[in-house]
C-alpha cells in the first residue's frame, strides 16, 4: 500500500476514531506515515503526539487498546476514520468518549 498519498499535504493527518459497534465517536488523534504504517502492521492504533513529538501506542500504559475492524480516508486523501473495538475507555480522563462536553 502506498502511504504517501495521505502525506501530500502535511505529515500529520487527522485520524478519527469511530467504534465500530456502536457509530460512537471516540476520539480524534493524529497520524503520521510511521504510525500509520505501525497501526496497518500491529492492527491496533498508533498516532503521533504532537505534544511530546513521538509515536504512541493508545492502550500502551492504560491497557485501553483500540483493534482497528476498519480505516477509510475520505475524498482528498487527508483525513482518516479508524473503525475499532474500544477496550475500556479511549479517553484519557476515564470516559468512554472524548466527547463527553455537550457545548450547545
Amino acid at each position: 500500500m502506498d502511504l504517501e498519498k495521505y502525506f501530500k499535504k502535511s505529515e500529520l493527518i487527522p485520524a478519527v476514531v469511530q467504534e465500530a459497534s456502536t457509530g460512537e465517536v471516540l476520539m480524534l488523534a493524529y497520524m503520521n506515515k510511521e504510525s500509520l504504517a505501525k497501526t496497518l502492521e500491529t492492527g491496533y492504533t498508533w498516532f503521533y503526539s504532537r505534544s511530546r513529538q513521538q509515536l504512541w501506542n493508545k492502550g500502551a500504559t492504560s491497557g485501553h487498546f483500540q483493534k482497528v475492524l476498519e480505516i477509510h480516508s475520505d475524498c482528498d486523501d487527508d483525513t482518516l476514520l479508524v473503525k475499532v473495538e474500544q477496550t475500556g475507555s479511549a479517553c484519557h480522563t476515564g470516559n468512554h468518549s472524548c466527547f463527553f462536553t455537550k457545548i450547545y
